[in-house]
């Protein structure tokens, strides 16, 4: 879901992902030649009731998904009496659906199909691509290279794929599903898997922890300095009254953007948004560090502020009678209190922006979710 905007905004210059040239697409991309003529199949468990289906016909009742925004959820609609379930992000999540029988089968195309039986033993794939099966146009049943609009590569690409023949197409695909990495049967299912993938969740842990401790300390700082700054008493009159009522005001509209959005939205509009509309292309940690931070400085704001209002007015009237300023106020007297106050609640932000930071694979940042 995050590969047309990373293109349009010049994060990546290719899509080569599966992706089928629709005309939806077409209309913000430019696709090369296709590299790949598949077929469209259906990925089920051997063991259930619809393994030796042949035709559209023999799945009704069967609950069936695909992956979301592609062709292959929209051709669930074909099978007459199937029930069509959630499209679902990935195929990894399918594939646990299907293992754990939430669904019957899911849609996809041939090289699915082939990866999956070669990793499932218990699974297998039936071809929906002749007749009593999908009825499609061959577009799309080809995955292409998607571009920029007007993009001077493609001719130079499509050079190189018209030197690739169909025979040979299907024999790289076929060999890529072989060569993919196998977890071995051998031994512990948990050592191997900590062999294989060990490295890669110690640095999405602490990749996780990294942005949830610098976006909890920077958002602190931040919801420190505008805790104070709502708390500045307004002058009786002159500029300076309306000076604090317009700084507030726009404080009170980061507070409630920040907090009224999910950080996903934040952190594609950010990322991508910034890119396409002024040019300005932040590195993915960079913009996530400061995505995290913002967010965060928006809830601890209000956290801070209501620390310093629980403060007893009786203090505030003491330091007034002494002649300090409220920046002296705040030093020497409120802001220890009302940070220690405010500690627990700091800690369980903390303790979300752990969560929180899974939302950043929208962007592609490798944290402990993305990289699992």
């Amino acid at each position: 879901d995050g590969l047309l905007p990373a293109l349009t905004s010049h994060k990546i210059d290719a899509i080569i992902a599966g992706m089928t040239p629709t005309p939806e697409r077409e209309q913000t991309i430019d696709f090369t030649r296709a590299y790949y003529n598949s077929r469209q199949i259906m990925v089920v468990n051997r063991n259930n009731k619809y393994a030796h289906a042949k035709t559209l016909k023999d799945l009704k009742g069967a609950k069936i998904t695909a992956q979301l925004s592609t062709v292959q959820y929209d051709l669930i609609n074909q099978i007459k009496g199937a029930i069509k379930e959630p499209a679902m992000r990935d195929f990894s999540s399918m594939r646990v659906a299907l293992e754990s029988g939430t669904i019957d089968g899911y849609i996809a195309e041939l090289p699915e199909g082939l990866s999956m039986s070669v990793a499932d033993p218990n699974a297998k794939y039936i071809d929906l691509s002749g007749k009593g099966g999908f009825s499609i146009n061959k577009t799309e049943s080809q995955e292409a290279i998607g571009l920029r609009k007007n993009d001077p590569n493609e001719a130079a690409i499509n050079r190189a794929l018209n030197g690739i023949s169909d025979k040979e197409q299907s024999r790289l695909m076929k060999q890529a599903v072989v060569d993919q990495p196998q977890t071995s049967s051998q031994g512990n299912w948990f050592i191997n898997i900590w062999k294989q993938y060990g490295n890669m969740l110690l640095r999405g842990i602490g990749m996780t922890m990294l942005l949830a401790i610098v976006g909890t300390a920077v958002g602190f700082i931040i919801g420190l300095l505008i805790g104070i700054i709502r708390t500045i008493p307004l002058a009786k009159k002159g500029f300076q009254r309306y000076l604090i009522k317009f700084i507030n005001w726009l404080l009170s509209v980061y507070i409630e953007v920040f907090r009224g959005t999910p950080m996903i939205v934040q952190a594609a509009v950010f990322y991508y948004g910034a890119a396409q509309a002024f040019n300005i292309s932040l590195d993915r940690t960079s913009s996530a560090l400061i995505i995290v931070s913002i967010n965060t400085g928006a809830y601890l704001a209000e956290i801070i502020r209501g620390g310093i209002i629980s403060i007893d007015q009786g203090q505030f009237e003491a330091a007034s009678s002494l002649g300090m300023t409220h920046f002296q106020l705040m030093k020497k007297i409120v802001l220890p209190q009302a940070v220690r106050n405010s500690i627990p609640a700091v800690t369980n932000e903390f303790i979300v922006n752990i969560k929180d930071t899974s939302v950043l694979s929208i962007i592609s940042v490798s944290e402990l979710f993305f990289t699992g």
